[in-house]
């Protein structure tokens, strides 16, 4: 018997449509806001996500989109180890008040020092004691044109006493004005009995001023995101991403609506209840709404659309991406309603 084909659809990307232009009070382009949210407790400034493609985003990507307003998904194809420190180099990158500082302590060589400062990408270490008593400061300076690497910390630093530092609560504005006043770089913030609890550059007060719609969370740290797959070490990645204080966890394959990979989403909503979830990829009504019963917060839309990925060219499967959104939109929009 001869198949019956179902009628082929128009399907349109966004090449083939454009905006109309309409009446409109806007005066200067400032007045726009495009601020919206990536996920259902995410907003951001501007709407732009960097793919989790390997050859997209990796932690310098996503400290550049989220300074600029917008978030960065870290990839996954790399060791659970090297994603981990992608995503922490994010979140040490800048925040008003650096909760876990670097420190060293006291007795540990400038050879030492040197090799741990580089290997984390820091200039600078606050050297305390066993009971995380601040005794110094130390920066890459300090050991510039030293004779011998065997020199201790305690040898080097600049001692607590000669330091500038601040309660914990101090204000931006405050910390502005001690920088200002003492052109310091670092402000070391202490209890009254002399205990490390956070950390302020000079840097970071100036980024405030710079990057005004950057994307941060609660402690002033850059948004990042993260990708797992859902197979094989898709749980423990996505645990230890969110110990690394990822704020999204990003469920990809290729095409998610299949039973493996709804499987895989209830199992990461369980781990992900401090976090949010987005999920992807999909193109079609039926998968967006099987992925939003499953409690999700945000939805991937788009199967093969960018530029760079073979999806489409391998499989010969995909949905033109304005269509694809179009008909999704909808649906998604009902459940979250």
């Amino acid at each position: 018997m001869p198949v019956r084909l179902r009628p082929i659809a128009t399907g349109l990307t966004y090449d083939d449509v454009l905006l109309v232009p309409q009446k409109s009070s806007i005066r200067s382009r400032s007045e726009v806001v495009t601020k919206t949210n990536v996920s259902r407790n995410i907003s951001i400034a501007i709407p732009f996500v960097s793919s989790n493609i390997d050859t997209v985003t990796e932690s310098q990507m996503a400290i550049s989109m989220a300074k600029l307003g917008g978030i960065g998904m870290i990839h996954r194809f790399m060791t659970i180890e090297k994603q981990v420190e992608k995503v922490t180099r994010v979140k040490r990158s800048e925040g008003f008040i650096m909760g876990t500082p670097f420190v060293l302590g006291s007795t540990t060589t400038a050879r030492d020092a040197k090799d741990i400062m580089k290997k984390a990408k820091v200039s600078s270490a606050v050297i305390v004691n066993d009971k995380n008593k601040v005794l110094g400061l130390v920066s890459e300076r300090d050991m510039w044109f030293l004779e011998d690497d065997s020199v201790v910390m305690r040898d080097l630093m600049t001692p607590a006493s000669k330091l500038i530092t601040a309660r914990v609560d101090v204000s931006l504005s405050e910390a502005r004005s001690l920088f200002r006043k003492h052109k310091v770089e670092k402000l070391p913030l202490v209890s009254p009995d002399g205990i490390l609890e956070g950390l302020i550059t000079s840097r970071t007060v100036l980024n405030e001023d710079i990057y005004p719609r950057a994307t941060k969370d609660n402690k002033g740290r850059l948004r990042v995101g993260a990708a797992v797959g859902v197979v094989d070490d898709y749980e423990e990645r996505a645990r230890e991403l969110i110990k690394a204080g990822s704020d999204i966890i990003v469920a990809d394959i290729a095409h998610i609506h299949s039973t493996h990979g709804l499987a895989a989403i209830k199992r990461l909503r369980t781990i992900c209840d401090r976090v949010d979830l987005v999920v992807g990829n999909i193109a079609t009504p039926d998968a967006a709404r099987d992925v939003a019963r499953l409690d999700v917060d945000a939805v991937k839309v788009g199967i093969g659309p960018g530029g760079i990925c073979i999806t489409r060219i391998v499989a010969g499967a995909g949905y033109p991406q304005f269509s694809a959104i179009r008909e999704c939109a909808p649906v998604l929009h009902r459940r979250s309603g």
